[in-house]
């Protein structure tokens, strides 16, 4: 119980809140709409008005999403590292004679989503790199083989620079690649491939081969044609807070015209193996006090169109994913089984999390776990 100096001296504490800080915060609390500017204001908090902020955004998420936090049990199937672009911030993708590179087979394929269901999986995640030795049609080959052996199970599939890539391809639109693989029983696509959907850049980071109107387009027509998507950001590298809260701001658009995001997913820049960080001087990732405010700053300005904001474990570490899932964020991710993409640029938080070890760490939060479906059914709650 607090004494009565206990709140004299609280007083003393947030009476260092600036009055700009603290309009920001009620007007939050309040269900008002966060602007860049102000986003950016946040984005420079330090000290006890950091704190604010969490605290703000914690107290946010729990009268939007309640207590519960989710996750969801999936297996990630990179199917091939194969990938002719070369973007500077990636060290997953291989020159085909690269002794590392490999390519699974439509068998392989199909076996490790059989797998996947034995293990009590719901989801199958599927994403490659660009290879010209696979058919043009394989995206399609991929979701027919699995859904022939595996009909029960959720396809979550094919980044919107894999979507370009096929399309292009088979020289039909977008909105006919989609359609094709949303009959063949592609359930959602991940919204991966977004990096900063600012076009400076993304000249750097990827030669602009994905520019950033050709990703909202993509991302717009898929929601369109009925597949949902996910939503991400890639910060700390060659990025400041101005393009954070840009981008903050341009998927709660995207997301007020077409309501096709499931989810938002910070994910910090894996900075030891990649070119981007040894050679064109890009940061060594973002700092866990980044970290924090990404997923604060995320919750605070999408909250109303947007209400799940997931944190990734694997590029967190379990530690700083319990510290953003009390700044915010309200979802765990996947138990993926099988994650190489970050594991190859350098990350070491592993490569699979059991339902269990969520389950003890989201109990440690003094939170309730649950397991959901990829579109955010609760299948069961494990209070």
């Amino acid at each position: 119980m607090l004494t009565r100096d206990d709140v004299a001296g609280l007083d003393r504490l947030f009476s260092h809140i600036r009055p700009e800080t603290a309009r920001i915060l009620d007007k939050a609390l309040s269900g008002g709409e966060v602007t860049v500017e102000e986003g950016i204001h946040l984005f420079g908090l330090r000290g006890v008005e950091l704190w604010a902020l969490v605290a703000t955004a914690d107290e946010l998420r729990r009268r939007t999403v309640g207590d519960v936090i989710t996750y969801v049990q999936t297996r990630n199937i990179t199917f091939t590292n194969v990938c002719y672009t070369g973007c500077r911030f990636c060290a997953f993708g291989k020159p085909r004679h690269d002794p590392d590179a490999y390519t699974f087979s439509l068998e392989e394929i199909v076996e490790r989503a059989r797998e996947a269901r034995s293990w009590g999986c719901t989801e199958v995640c599927l994403q490659g790199g660009l290879n010209p030795q696979l058919p043009a049609t394989i995206y399609f080959e991929i979701v027919e083989a699995i859904k022939s052996a595996v009909p029960e199970i959720h396809i979550h599939a094919f980044s919107p620079f894999e979507i370009q890539y096929g399309s292009a391809r088979l020289g039909i639109s977008h909105e006919e690649f989609l359609r094709r693989l949303k009959d063949l029983g592609l359930g959602s696509i991940p919204g991966t491939a977004a990096e900063i959907l600012d076009t400076d850049v993304r000249q750097r980071l990827t030669r602009n081969k994905l520019s950033a109107e050709a990703w909202v387009e993509i991302i717009t027509t898929a929601h369109r044609v009925g597949l949902p998507s996910t939503s991400t950001i890639m910060y700390g590298h060659i990025d400041t807070p101005v393009h954070w809260a840009r981008h903050l701001d341009l998927i709660r658009r995207i997301q007020r015209r077409t309501g096709g995001f499931t989810e938002f997913i910070p994910l910090g820049f894996i900075h030891e193996r990649t070119l981007l960080y040894r050679e064109d001087g890009a940061r060594p990732g973002p700092t866990g006090m980044e970290d924090l405010k990404m997923h604060a700053v995320a919750r605070l300005m999408l909250n109303a169109d947007i209400p799940n904001v997931q944190v990734s474990w694997v590029k967190l570490g379990y530690k700083m994913a319990q510290m953003c899932l009390s700044a915010g964020a309200n979802d765990f991710g996947g138990t993926l089984h099988d994650e190489y993409i970050s594991r190859a640029a350098g990350e070491t938080a592993g490569t699979h999390t059991s339902p269990e070890t969520f389950q003890r760490l989201i109990r440690d939060l003094g939170r309730i776990p649950a397991e959901r479906t990829t579109l955010y059914e609760v299948m069961h709650v494990y209070a």
